[in-house]
Formats: C-alpha cells, structure tokens, sequence
C-alpha cells in the first residue's frame, strides 16, 4: 500500500458514487449502491488479527513497523507522503482474508479507502466531519470483516460494519451522548477472553475502562457494562495508546502505550477480564512522540 498526494488525486476522480453516508438510518442494509472495485472476499478470522502499528509525522509520510512476532517491531517501512491533511487515519483487515492493513482516512469531509494489496483509492463516503473521532474495534458487529466506529460531537458512538470491498453498512448507534468524556478509544480484538471483540476507552481523568463486546450489531446492543482496568493512564502517563491486535503472537489482543518521553510500551492481554494486562515491557526506545498519530 503505497499513497502518495498524486494517487490520491487521481483515484478521487476515477471513482464513482458515493456508497455510505455518516446521516444514513439505522438499517442493516448499505447505505447506497455505487460503483466499487472488485477485490478480494474477507474470510471469518478466529481470534485477534495481528496488524502493523502504522504512525505518520508532520511531513505527511506514514510508516509501517510490522509486528516481529514476540511483542515488539521491525524496522520502518516508509509508506509514501501526502496524508499531512488527513483528519483521521483508521486501520482495518477487510482485504486478504482479513489479514491485510488497509486503510480509510478522511480528508475535506470525505471517507476514503485504500486496500494493502490494492491500486485503487475509493471514496466511501461524504459527510463524515460530523465526528470528532474515528476508530476501527476490529470485527464488533460480528461480521467477517473490520467495523468503523465514529463519535459524533453529542458525544454518541456509531458502528459502521465493513464489507469485503471496503464499504460499509448503514450505522448502528453503539453509545448514546456522554463519550466525549473519553480521550481514547482503541482496541482490536477480545480482552475479556468470551471471543467477542471488545472497546477499550480512557477518560479524560485517566481512567482505563474495557467495554466488551456483545456480538450484537442492534441499536444500543453491541457493548456490555464497562469494566475499570485502573487509574493512572492519563497523558502523564501514557501520551497515546493505540491496539494492534495480538502483538506478540500468543492469541490474545494486547495494548500499545507511548509515554513522555517517547517510550513505546506493550501491555499483553491476559484474557481475563478482571486483570486483563499483564506488566507492561519495553519494546521501543524514545523517539515515539515524532508521530503525531499513531494507529
């Protein structure tokens, strides 16, 4: 998956309609049917995906640190430039058996998506500057492939189930107004070891919470009764966390943790919800404040 500025111009114009609106109703059928690639179908994946931790600096460039299969990461792979004006930059696998880092980011109120293993650039959609932030759980609403989820500025959370072509279904409301007091939503995967994909949310006081996952993709059904992983994770703390999935291969979904002074962090999952983190373990020296977003 190489973008650059040029490509993306491009692909803007060679694409068709307009395939999910953020305003569309709560409806399990997609949005609209407009004009798409063909690529590849997204098989069921069983427990957590194993994904690259992506981050872009102020020059625009995003780069891929692949997973070295015992926790940390490999060296940088520079992916290209042009995504300085991004908005928001989500990660999901809907290509390559759902194996594949694809990628929606948002530019001039515009979703876009781009697959790993694809040429072509697609717009998803107009309209999405209506959320403050945007996150992929990984599979929440129990299909095969990765979901979206939006917060909107009333503080509401949205589920947007992915499709194998990189569109999405119609929204699903997931959390009604009152998430704005969180200043992270992240994870990718099962934390609470019942095999469904959870959502890990950190207060604005600093406070970690794990909402698990329901499996169902119905109207304010999707997440349980939230569950205090602890206090202390402010930005004092931990300057970002963001969730690759299983990190270090071992079939449990774990957390990434940058903190001050440009440490990165990994927290293994455990499974259990009462203790879903195991002590955290250096997998990165200082240097990891230069990303201005990390996904």
């Amino acid at each position: 998956m190489v973008v650059s500025a040029v490509t993306l111009a491009a692909a803007a114009l060679a694409v068709g309609t307009v395939t999910a609106l953020p305003h569309a109703p709560w409806s399990s059928e997609p949005a609209a049917s407009g004009e798409v690639a063909v690529v590849k179908s997204a098989a069921a994946v069983t427990g957590p995906k194993t994904l690259s931790l992506f981050g872009r600096k102020s020059n625009g460039h995003l780069y891929d640190y692949e997973p070295n299969g015992t926790g940390g990461v490999k060296a940088a792979v520079d992916l290209g430039g042009g995504f300085g004006e991004a908005t928001a930059l989500v990660q999901a696998g809907q290509s390559e058996n759902g194996a594949g880092s694809d990628l929606y980011f948002r530019m001039a109120n515009t979703l876009y998506y781009t697959a790993e293993r694809g040429s072509e650039t697609k717009i998803v959609g107009n309209g999405w500057d209506i959320f403050n932030l945007l996150m992929s759980p990984g599979n929440l609403g129990g299909t095969a492939q990765d979901d979206i989820v939006g917060r909107d500025a009333a503080g509401a959370l949205w589920l947007y189930q992915g499709k194998a072509d990189g569109m999405l279904l119609a929204r699903i409301r997931i959390g009604t107004a009152g998430w704005n007091g969180m200043d992270v939503l992240t994870g990718r995967g099962d934390y609470t070891g019942d095999g469904k994909s959870d959502l890990i949310a950190r207060s604005t006081t600093g406070t970690l919470y794990i909402y698990p996952g329901t499996g169902n993709a119905t109207a304010d059904a999707a997440l349980g009764a939230r569950v205090t992983v602890g206090t202390g994770w402010g930005t004092a703390t931990y300057k970002t966390l963001v969730s690759t999935g299983d990190s270090n291969g071992d079939g449990k979904a774990d957390l990434i943790a940058v903190d001050p002074a440009g440490a990165l962090w990994l927290f293994k999952g455990t499974g259990n919800a009462s203790a879903p983190f195991a002590a955290r373990v250096q997998i990165g020296t200082t240097g990891w404040t230069a990303f201005n977003t990390l996904f």
